[in-house]
């Protein structure tokens, strides 16, 4: 199972959000070059990187810092936040990214991610972000009609490797991921699926790595604490 620990990207800081609440921001340090190689130090093979800023309003402003992490860390980074266009995609790849995390656009404009997919194969990812199982667009703000398991089905069709799920009632909450809907989308997919949202406990991890999920994203019990990123890595990563 891949660890991915997070780094959450708003004015150019470290920060973490509760369920998604722009009003709810807890700022972890502000220099995230140097968590990113905190993390590379206890054994990190793979980053995930959010632009908030750009999720919630479709501009990269954080586009030098995830540059700079990837320019100094040297390990595969995978990112996401304010990919709108095939232009955005491109301009991340450039700069080294190894998985570009589409969002919004794959509910608002499918397209976008064939498109994508049919021209970088699996260094594109789908996010699939969702409130009551229904999927959260717009840096969560907005809820669409069209459900999680839906979507990933379709998003399969277009040829997707991978797809990072949030339950977004879990996320920074620290009581564990939505297992159910998770091993419910492993199973109906086929696909790698990553757990996001509330990891928080080795339990957690263990009943991620029971369903067959490709991975994990930490987050918040990195920052606090809660978790050893080199032990979670010692266990779970295989």
């Amino acid at each position: 199972m891949q660890i991915y620990p997070a780094i959450d990207l708003k004015d150019g800081k470290c920060v973490r959000l509760k369920q998604g609440s722009f009003d709810d921001v807890t700022v972890y340090g502000s220099d995230p070059v140097a968590q990113a190689k905190q993390f590379a130090e206890c054994g990190a093979t793979y980053i995930h990187i959010v632009d908030l800023d750009g999720a919630r309003t479709g501009s990269g402003i954080n586009k030098q810092a995830i540059k700079s992490v990837i320019e100094t860390v040297g390990i595969p980074v995978q990112t996401g936040g304010g990919i709108r266009t095939m232009s955005d995609i491109d301009e991340r790849i450039s700069v080294g990214v190894s998985r570009v995390i589409i969002g919004t656009a794959a509910v608002n404009n499918p397209e976008l991610v064939k498109e994508a997919v049919e021209k970088y194969g699996d260094k594109i990812a789908v996010g699939i972000d969702a409130k009551n199982g229904m999927v959260a667009t717009h840096g969560w703000e907005q809820v669409s009609d069209v459900s999680a398991l839906d979507l990933c089905i379709k998003m399969a069709e277009y040829g997707v490797k991978t797809i990072i799920y949030t339950d977004i009632a879990k996320d920074g909450m620290m009581v564990g991921p939505n297992i159910e809907t998770t091993a419910e989308l492993v199973e109906k997919t086929g696909i790698n699926i990553i757990a996001s949202g509330g990891v928080s406990t080795m339990k957690d991890l263990e009943n991620v790595d029971a369903i067959k999920a490709h991975g994990a994203i930490i987050g918040k019990a990195l920052y606090q604490g809660a978790l050893d990123l080199k032990e979670v890595i010692d266990k779970f990563q295989k």
